[in-house]
């Protein structure tokens, strides 16, 4: 029996079916090996000697397996393996010798064994009984405890994985809340800048910036459980914060929102096209008198979403992204919550520049 095998198991009609084959098997290979049969033997001698060897075998297999289905797994654990395997074979021996025994007596008393040959009897066939225990008994033992040792090493090989699994995952979220404590002071350093840009020449300006400044930081903060946001909710975000600019750089920035059907309700990394706005408004507006229109798209194409950021400004070099640049904390994002699902292109140029951030449609959060 397996070293986990407990009462339950031990009256199910499953453990028993199987006892019942093995007491069969055993009481076959008895008549088989010991007794000196020949072509000429009858059918009914055969017969005999067969039930004979059944009823010896149904006296000893079931106590045996039940034994072991309780000893094997307390003495392998206590004892080392020469002393445990002593106890069992031990204990497989004198379950012989008793079973042995009753069946002598049982068929005594049915009349099958003449009365005063119970030694003659239980000696000639305590022989037999104590090999074929010893053999099936030590093997069967032996076996089941190696399948459980196996199932044991199994589980704990399935615990570890789940474990390690369960580590990687914590990682890779505190990797990523890292990540996203970064992409906020950005944002609002930047509109700390423009709010201290007004101060001096357009009070009124910098006050109004900053009471919408609040009111963003707050319906941002929020969201900031779950690291996926509505396109609609994150596009609320990104005309707040377009709003704000606009105090700091008026008619000089422009902007369009359009949105492809079906895809307002579509999970984004949270502030993932606010990190590309506000990298066209640093690039593109910022820098010329005339400013730049912004026009942030969205696109749904079969199982992936495309959310285009595009502006009519200069164009930047896309290869110069050191480590805390807006686009580079995107990029580390996006590979965190998609692996390799999701990808950032760039196609800056002189008089236009495109970010586009292509993500799978099934990640939802």
């Amino acid at each position: 029996m397996t070293a986990s095998t407990d009462q339950r198991s031990l009256r199910s009609g499953r453990f028993w079916l199987r006892v019942t084959a093995l007491t069969a098997v055993a009481s076959l290979t008895g008549v088989a090996v010991f007794s000196p049969f020949e072509w000429a033997t009858s059918w009914r001698r055969l017969l005999e000697a067969s039930l004979v060897s059944f009823v010896v075998a149904f006296c000893i297999c079931p106590p045996c397996f039940v034994a072991m289905a309780y000893l094997s797994p307390i003495v392998t654990r206590r004892f080392a393996f020469v002393v445990g395997w002593a106890i069992l074979i031990a204990t497989l021996a004198a379950i012989a010798v008793a079973g042995t025994a009753v069946a002598v007596a049982v068929m005594t008393v049915v009349g099958y064994a003449p009365p005063g040959a119970f030694m003659a009897w239980f000696v000639a066939a305590l022989r037999q009984s104590l090999v074929v225990t010893l053999t099936v008994g030590i093997f069967m033992t032996a076996y089941e405890l190696s399948k459980d040792r196996l199932a044991e090493a199994t589980l704990a090989l399935r615990t570890k994985e789940r474990d390690e699994a369960e580590a990687r995952r914590m990682a890779a979220e505190a990797q990523l809340a890292s990540i996203e404590a970064r992409v906020q002071p950005h944002f609002l350093f930047n509109t700390l800048n423009s709010i201290a840009a007004l101060v001096h020449d357009d009070p009124a300006g910098a006050e109004r910036m900053t009471g919408q400044l609040a009111a963003l930081m707050r319906s941002s903060l929020d969201g900031h459980a779950h690291p996926l946001v509505a396109l609609d909710e994150e596009l609320r975000v990104v005309r707040a914060y377009l709003d704000i600019e606009r105090v700091r750089f008026g008619n000089r920035l422009r902007y369009r929102v359009d949105l492809g059907q079906g895809t307002a309700q579509l999970p984004v990394p949270r502030l993932s096209v606010q990190t590309l706005v506000e990298n066209s408004v640093k690039y593109a507006v910022s820098p010329r008198r005339e400013g730049a229109s912004i026009v942030v798209r969205a696109e749904r194409s079969g199982n992936r979403m495309q959310v285009t950021v595009e502006d009519d400004g200069p164009g930047f070099d896309p290869t110069v992204s050191p480590d805390g640049h807006g686009l580079a904390l995107l990029r580390s994002r996006l590979a965190l919550l998609f692996d390799d699902r999701a990808a950032l292109r760039i196609d800056a140029r002189p008089g236009r520049a495109s970010v586009v951030v292509d993500l799978p449609i099934a990640d939802r959060g």
